[in-house]
């Protein structure tokens, strides 16, 4: 075990080792962050539309490589995952001939082969799954939605968490407080979403008519 661990830590296959530690630790923080309430996916801006072009050229590079248009947090995990692999793959072959290269040589070629990977892991991710299901909506779409207090309470204070259905059924956890008109919204609470300003959310407390009905057993 030492020995492996020797191996993986030594310094030529060292930026791989951490791409691949960084592969775990952003899926612990993922998970974590979807136990309480909120979504490192949201935080790294799954709204962002890769299927048009962009006046910002890191984001153009991005949805070039990502020719797919996965969420960012994939796209991030299968860049570093195939980063990792290819990286220890170079130094692994380069070791049998002749010997382990340098670690900035090793990191260009692996950074050279990954592109092509990744390009065509997010386009067959992209195919699994359906283009009505994607996260690419405005924030402004959700306006006028109804979602429940996961975060809170709600108040004129630091933010609460909300978490709301787009259109398409997917999944948002956002930034609210309650309007200046409202009381508390405590946590468990169904708001309405009246307002934003940037990515955080203003609500009032849902009236009875627009909550969405619970299921009967006969459904």
């Amino acid at each position: 075990m030492s020995a492996l661990l020797e191996h993986v830590m030594s310094p030529e296959v060292r930026p791989f080792a951490i791409a691949a530690a960084m592969i775990v630790i952003v899926g612990s923080v993922e998970v974590i962050s979807m136990l309480v309430g909120a979504s490192l996916s949201e935080m790294l801006g799954t709204n962002i539309d890769f299927a048009h072009p962009s006046d910002n050229g890191v984001l153009n590079a991005i949805s070039w490589i990502n020719v797919g248009g996965v969420p960012l947090l994939i796209f991030l995990l299968l860049l570093l995952g195939a980063f990792s692999i290819t990286g220890f793959l170079i130094q692994d072959l380069a070791r049998m001939v002749a010997g382990p290269l340098p670690a900035t040589v090793a990191s260009v070629g692996a950074v050279v082969a990954s592109v092509p990977l990744v390009r065509g892991a997010s386009r067959a991710i992209a195919r699994v799954i359906p283009k009505d299901e994607s996260y690419v909506v405005g924030l402004g779409d959700l306006v006028g939605r109804i979602g429940e207090v996961v975060v809170g309470p709600l108040d004129q204070g630091p933010p609460g968490r909300v978490s709301v259905a787009d259109v398409h059924g997917n999944r948002h956890f956002v930034s609210a407080v309650a309007a200046p008109s409202s009381g508390p919204l405590p946590q468990g609470t169904m708001v309405l979403l009246v307002d934003r300003d940037g990515t955080r959310f203003v609500a009032v407390k849902a009236d009875d008519e627009l909550k969405p009905s619970k299921p009967t057993l006969s459904n």
